[in-house]
């Protein structure tokens, strides 16, 4: 019995596992399989709903999880070898529908569809890419940087100043550095490793990648008036547009997976908090229009780097457990 309950608990860790617990009688569970499986998904409400010691059960192939609110006299283990159990029936279930050969081809499907959603989401954003490149080139090659920044200027109030001073610091690549290198070793992230893992590496590798192109173009700040912020000597590309595009935009990407109904609402927010950080730059006047733009078209690359590596991540951890 003790080798049985061993076998059993291991297969839950590696089936099953619990993500958010804060609650009492609340769980979210990360299923393996359940990611882009809507069969899966509408087997595993079914059943739970089933059961009298489950009030609300709500899966998603989206995110591959399941929010799961039960009785609080029942643990966390039980509730996880309940759903394991019914993972081994829709498994048995599906091998005789279709074959001993059925599991593999319906792990198949799914991975089709992700590429292609993935390629459907990526594709927006190469435009916009290549739009802030564009945008770039025009602005510069038509010396719009200055008389922008003037037309800025005429903006200026004791009360706006503040602000933007205080929008302009949470785009300062060093605190969002030290930030997403936090989050990266917290607690919150101990069962999200992998996206933690490339959080970090996101905010190191803009962060270096900005500071390498800064020496090498060289460029003076604009001082067209007296700054009200310190600022170092080189100009482009806007360290704050690359690094917030890249550390916001990571963490915009991972809520907007996490609670899909909400995805149009976390992304409209993820923009106007990186364009406001964006235009704090041009107010204060230590960036020129085309340092900004620059920095956005530099930072949406190495964002989409960033992003395909943890799906590719995802993706070979669901082809190894497909078998």
């Amino acid at each position: 019995m003790g080798n049985l309950h061993s076998h059993q608990l291991l297969n839950q860790t590696h089936w099953v596992q619990a993500i958010h617990t804060a609650v009492k009688g609340r769980v979210r569970y990360k299923v393996n399989g359940l990611y882009h499986s809507e069969a899966l998904k509408k087997y595993l409400e079914s059943r739970l709903l089933e059961e009298k010691i489950i009030s609300e059960a709500r899966a998603n192939s989206y995110t591959g999880n399941v929010l799961v609110i039960f009785h609080p006299d029942n643990s966390l283990n039980a509730i996880a070898l309940l759903i394991q159990n019914i993972l081994l029936d829709y498994r048995k279930k599906v091998s005789k529908s279709l074959g001993s050969g059925g599991q593999r081809q319906l792990v198949k499907v799914p991975k089709l569809s992700a590429a292609a959603q993935t390629g459907s989401q990526i594709i927006p954003v190469l435009g916009a890419v290549g739009a802030l490149a564009c945008a770039t080139g025009l602005l510069y090659a038509y010396n719009l940087d200055e008389p922008i920044l003037l037309l800025i200027q005429r903006l200026h109030t004791p009360l706006r100043d503040r602000i933007m001073v205080g929008i302009t610091f949470m785009g300062d690549p060093l605190v969002m550095l030290i930030s997403s290198l936090g989050l990266a070793i917290s607690p919150l992230f101990y069962n999200r490793r992998r996206q933690a893992t490339i959080l970090g590496i996101a905010g190191v590798g803009a962060t270096l990648l900005n500071c390498l192109m800064k020496l090498f173009f060289g460029r003076a700040r604009p001082a067209l008036w007296k700054h009200i912020i310190n600022v170092g000597q080189h100009s482009f590309p806007s360290g704050h547009a690359m690094v917030s595009i890249v550390i916001y935009g990571f963490i915009g990407y991972i809520l907007a997976k996490q609670f899909p109904e909400w995805r149009l609402r976390i992304y409209a927010l993820t923009i106007v908090l990186i364009a406001a950080i964006g235009f704090s730059r041009l107010y204060l006047g230590v960036h020129w229009l085309t340092d900004v733009t620059a920095g956005y078209a530099v930072g949406l690359v190495w964002l989409i780097v960033c992003i395909l590596s943890l799906e590719l991540q995802q993706k070979y951890r669901l082809s190894l457990a497909g078998g």
